[in-house]
């Protein structure tokens, strides 16, 4: 039997927080929403948080590219990556999936998205950052120990 060198995941990441938008978005148009949450504000929010997560999310994807680690969730890492976007953050994917979900559910103008944002990011870190954060423990050690004693998890 072959050992696999990448996180265990109980959840792929963009499962775990698009389950729960979709459900919120679904209920929104069914049932309703108990207020509205669309002004112009949140209309140029919701596209400032689109525009971040392309961004921030091309900047961690070109950074983890060029420097010979996986790309997609749930693949081998090379090398703990400590600088450019995962300076400020551990997981800088997920920080950039949680904002295109909020401004996702704000653009909808979906109150039950929006609200189910919390659970997205409990899934999230249940089915994908406790499994990553274990495989990189074992397979980095004291270096990823460091790592994760300087840099926060989200922000």
């Amino acid at each position: 039997m072959a050992v696999v060198d990448a996180p265990s995941f109980r959840i792929w990441p963009p499962v775990a927080l698009g389950v729960p938008l979709a459900v919120g978005l679904l209920v929104s148009a069914a049932a309703g929403d108990p207020v509205s949450i669309a002004t112009p504000a949140t209309r140029w929010i919701g596209w400032a948080m689109v525009v971040a997560f392309v961004l921030w999310n091309g900047w961690t994807l070109t950074y983890m590219a060029t420097r010979n680690t996986a790309v997609l969730p749930g693949g081998a890492s090379t090398v703990v990556l400590q600088s450019g976007p995962f300076r400020l953050s551990r997981n800088p994917l997920y920080v950039g999936l949680v904002v295109l979900d909020l401004g996702w559910a704000l653009l909808a103008d979906s109150f039950w998205a929006l609200a189910l944002v919390p659970v997205g990011v409990a899934a999230l870190w249940w089915g994908a950052v406790r499994p990553e954060e274990r495989y990189l423990a074992i397979k980095f050690g004291s270096e990823y120990d460091a790592y994760r004693a300087r840099v926060r998890r989200w922000l």
